[in-house]
This record gives structure tokens, sequence and C-alpha cells, in this order.
């Protein structure tokens, strides 16, 4: 797939580029990052050319889908949405989504924006119809933004995430089209009891 650059009242959100292995160095230096994600607890700059090479090749790929997160007004990088697991060909239909945000722009309400953002591009041009979010127990902020991005929290996965060595509990959401107000074109059948 060819990249897409997506938009919201305050965001741009688009490829990473280049230029942006700074930013992303230095967001990086922050330890709730590599405490709460994938990203190596000692990030070299190396690792930031790496890690935008990287989500350029998944692009055309289609393995993943790595937004930038930037403010509109001043093009401040705030944090990253990523898209990944993506079967909108097979029956499943699905995917889950990851994000970072930088330590300075905590607080302002944008990566709960570029999810919601991100997750209505799959849902309606991927055609993704379940959208899981999943974060290690405890990650009470990537909580609070996946609730104000619309998911719906599902319970706890046993030892779901292998973290350092040590296998983790994880906290699962989900987030459907009929979430979004938006039709699935795969009907749901909820349990009913």
């Amino acid at each position: 797939m060819e990249p897409v650059t997506l938009t919201t009242e305050r965001l741009l959100l688009r490829p990473f580029a280049p230029a942006d292995a700074q930013a992303v160095h230095t967001a990086c230096q922050d330890p709730a990052i590599p405490r709460w994600t994938s990203v190596p607890a000692a990030f070299e700059m190396a690792q930031a050319h790496d890690y935008i090479a990287r989500s350029q090749e998944e692009w055309h790929t289609d393995t993943q889908y790595r937004f930038a997160v930037t403010t509109k007004a001043d093009g401040t990088l705030t944090g990253a949405v990523s898209l990944f697991g993506v079967t909108p060909r097979s029956a499943e239909r699905q995917a889950e989504i990851g994000y970072w945000t930088t330590k300075e722009q905590r607080g302002n309400g944008w990566t709960a924006e570029a999810v919601r953002e991100v997750a209505r591009w799959a849902l309606t041009e991927l055609g993704v119809e379940r959208l899981e979010w999943l974060a290690e127990v405890g990650n009470s902020a990537s909580r609070g933004v996946a609730l104000k991005a619309g998911f719906r929290m599902e319970g706890t996965l046993r030892a779901k995430i292998s973290y350092r060595g040590v296998r983790r509990d994880a906290w699962i959401g989900s987030l459907l089209p009929g979430d979004l107000g938006l039709p699935s074109g795969t009907p749901h059948l909820p349990f009913s009891g």
C-alpha cells in the first residue's frame, strides 16, 4: 500500500520521514516508553533511523502502518500510532493498534484523537471489523487513551506479553465498527446469555 496521511482538527498523521529521527530518538529517551512498549531501553540514534526505515518499508509490504503524530500548528512530533497484524483480506478482518506519546505532549488528548482517526481509517478503508488494543496490566495511561478513543475493555489475558524474558498479564480491549456508528461487512451476533 502507498503511505497515506490522515488529518484531524488538530493533528496531521503521516508516515515517518528521515527528518523525524532526532525527535524519535529524543522521545524514546523517556523511561516510560521502553517500560511499556517494545522500544529498547538503551535507544540509540541508529535505532531511530532504523525505526523510520522499517516503518517506510512496512507500508509497502502491508505488514504495519506507522503514523508520526504531529501537530498541525507547528509540526511538533507528539507520538506515534501503529496498526499491525492487519488481516482485512482474511475471514478474521482484524488488526491491533499500539501507540506512544512524547513525555512533553502527554495530557493534551493528542493520542486519543490520533487513535480514533487511525481506527476510523482501519475500519472504513482497510475493511477491519475488529480492532484490538493490548497493554500490560498496570499501564493505566494507555488504557485511558484506549477508553477515550472508544475501545471497550474485555478483560485480562494471563501471560500474554513476553517482555524482557518475563511473561506478563495484559489488558485487552476492542473497537468494532458499530462502536463508531459505522456499518460492518460481517454481522455480529453478541452473546445474549
